[in-house]
Order: structure tokens, then sequence, then C-alpha cells
């Protein structure tokens, strides 16, 4: 099964991925490996994948008639339309994986299990297989068929949502797909590493992420606390903070910036001296890191109406003048106009079927010596079926005939 690769571009270049997954997080490894050069092979059911006509803005105005979403994690893909149902159907993903280094899923275990297509059938088959499976939580134990989405796996469960709330708030809704793309990313590391094991030992493996472990990573720094004996919650106010110097503030047009003197006693001096008040250096009450936290709402009162004197544009010379580490606090808005977030590479444009360029956030990945590129857009459902068939080597004949059996 030999595909003309010239267009790609990246470190997975010349590798294949077959991909059965829906919804988020198992696609947006897809779409990561894609990036990076791989062929990636999505095998849809006839409705297709379900994110395809998610539409999280019922009655509105929406940018594209497929989601927005469902573009941005499949980009790049070709797709066939497959009933891996049927034995017929399941014969022919078969193939697609025997030529494949990568299978990509995250359907349940049990799923898997009932169309014969789990971790224990496919190794035996394919030693040399790389089986990537992304689920909720994890492979084993009472959970590991439950339906999760990362609101539920990554954000709820994994102690996310209660971690970055004070005492006492209500759990507050978060930007969609948030555990996902967390999720995605460390899953695409672990497939690079298992297929550099391979090339080592010529051997392929599972390689398992979870929402639920993923999200208990991100906030590891304070649940390795938390099993030490620290509170549960890991978020105070402004005025309760242990460092002021590592704090958020308002200039005076009430735009939000953050100082970054994580080593305090280094700032301290350069704040005082910023603000016009040198005299508070050697002030007792905030001369040192233990001086500072026990009078952290005396001090945040001193510095709120300090910096609330000068606009942002303002206090920059003073801050670099004085060797003060901060950065704005940026909403989406402000982030997209962010020049450092252009030179950083953080945005591209992703190309569209019908020829129309949008702007996304991709991988946060580059590499020198391959460096990547979007070099397609997400496929129309079923798009690449008799491409993909044809590469397999099955005639126009048996190709009618499939779709005559909705096997296709």
């Amino acid at each position: 099964m030999e595909r003309d690769s010239k267009e790609a571009s990246g470190p997975l270049k010349g590798f294949r991925v077959v991909e059965l997954a829906m919804w988020a997080a198992g696609p947006m490894v897809g779409g990561i490996l894609a990036d990076w050069g791989a062929d990636v092979i999505k095998i849809e059911p006839a409705d297709g994948d379900p994110f395809r006509a998610l539409n999280l803005r019922p009655g509105k105005e929406t940018v594209t008639e497929t989601s927005l979403e469902f573009l941005v994690n499949n980009r790049a893909k070709r797709s066939i339309v497959l009933d891996v149902r049927t034995e017929e159907g399941r014969r022919i993903a078969l193939e697609l994986i025997h030529h494949a280094d990568v299978f990509l899923t995250n359907l349940r275990s049990n799923a898997l299990e009932r169309m014969r297509l789990d971790y224990d059938t496919l190794h035996k088959l394919e030693p040399r297989l790389v089986y990537c499976h992304v689920t909720g939580y994890g492979i084993t134990g009472e959970w590991r068929d439950r339906a999760a989405y990362d609101v539920g796996a990554f954000y709820a469960r994994a102690g996310v949502a209660a971690t970055l709330l004070p005492p006492g708030d209500e759990p507050m809704m978060r930007c969609g797909a948030f555990g996902d793309y967390y999720t995605a990313m460390s899953a695409a590391g672990g497939v690079c590493a298992a297929l550099l094991a391979r090339q080592q030992t010529g051997k392929g493996q599972r390689v398992v992420a979870s929402l639920l472990r993923t999200g208990a990573y991100a906030i590891s720094a304070h649940l390795d606390r938390v099993a030490q004996g620290s509170p549960p919650r890991a978020v105070t106010s402004r005025t309760e903070i242990l460092n002021p110097m590592n704090n958020c503030y308002r200039d005076s047009r009430g735009k939000w910036f953050w100082l970054l003197g994580l080593q305090g006693d280094r700032m301290w001096p350069g704040v005082t001296r910023a603000i016009g008040r040198p005299e508070l250096e050697n002030d007792p009450r905030f001369n040192s890191m233990e001086a500072r936290a026990n009078n952290v709402a005396e001090l945040t009162a001193i510095l709120d109406q300090a910096f609330a004197a000068r606009s942002l544009q303002e206090w920059q010379p003073i801050f670099e003048r004085e060797d003060i580490w901060w950065t704005p606090v940026n909403d989406g808005d402000d982030l997209l106009k962010d020049p450092q977030m252009h030179a950083a590479g953080g945005l591209v444009d992703l190309p569209t079927a019908q020829g129309k360029a949008l702007q996304i956030v991709p991988a946060p990945i580059d590499f020198d010596e391959t460096p990547w590129s979007i070099r397609a857009p997400a496929p129309e459902l079923g798009q690449h079926t008799e491409e993909i068939l044809l590469e397999l080597g099955h005639g126009w004949d048996e190709i009618a005939r499939l779709r005559e059996k909705r096997i296709i």
C-alpha cells in the first residue's frame, strides 16, 4: 500500500496511522500526528464522526457548516466510510491496520472487544503495531467503560475544577475540550516514544492515555503536596496569597497583569523603586518573604493603589529599568492580537475545502530539521474511500459491491 508522500513534511513523514476515533481527544491525537507528517486514515461510520455536526451555538450563526472543532482536529486526514461492525468491514479495517504503524482509537474497551479490535487481538496479528488507546478513566477498574468527556474525567473527576476554585465557589464552566487537548498532546508524545522503542526492539506496544490521569498530572504540583498532608484546595484570594510579588494587579485602565516574582526577595527592592516608595524596602512589615506573607492584605492594598496610577504601556519601561518580571493577563482577543503570540508561531492558517483559510492554534511543538505544516483541510465524509480501497488492491467491481451492501 504505497502512497506518494512528497507533500508531507515533519518528523513522522512516511508513517501511517489508522484512526478509529470520534469526538475530541482521540481525533486530536490524529490531527497532531498528521501535522507532524503522518498519513492518517480516519475510519468513520456511514453517518460520520458525530463531532462533524456539533453546533455549540444552537440558533446562532456558525463559522462553518461542519463544526469548527471537527475541521481543526481532523486536518490533513483521509476519510474512509467503513462499517467495522460487519465481518467484511472488519476485514478491510484489518487490511488497513496491516499497512499501518499506529492504530489510534478512543472507543471504550468493551466496544473494541466486541469488534475484536482490542489490543490483545491486534497485537497477536500485528506485533509491530503501536496501539494508542485514548480513554476517559483508563483500561482497568470499575469505570473503564464509563462515558467521560473531558468535563467528566479531566475537569471534574481529576480534581482540576475544584483545585482552580476558592473554597465555597460553585464549579464553573470552562472552555470546551480543555482536557482533551492536554490528553491528546500527551498521547502524541507517547506514540512517538513507542515508535522509537519499536525501532530499537522491533516490537509494537500499547500506549494508553486517560483524561483522568492527564488531569491529575496537570495539577500534580498541588496533588503531590496534598498527598503529604496539605489542604485539598490550592486556590486562595489575592489578599491571602503567600507571595505578593507573584500576584496579579490592575493598571489605570483596569487591565490585569501578573508580577512574576517567585523569588520575592530578589524583586522586592525593584518594586519599591518602581512605585516610588523606596522607604518600603526595609519596612519591617514587608522586608522579608515571611513579613510580606504575614501582611499580604496590607501590602496588596498599597500595590493596588500604586499600580492603578499608570497604564501598562507606562509601566513597561519602568519595569524594564528595575528588572521586574511581569506579563499581561490576556483574554482571547488580546492573545490573538499579541505580537509575541504571532512571533512564536502560535497561530497558523488551516485550509478548508471551500478555499478559505481559518486561523487556528496548532500543537505547541516545532522541529528545526523536520518542520511540519498543515498540508490539507479536514476531509469530507468518506472523501477518500475509493482511493484507499484502490490502494489496498480492491477493484471497482468490488468497491461497487461493498457500496451496495453498505459496508462502505
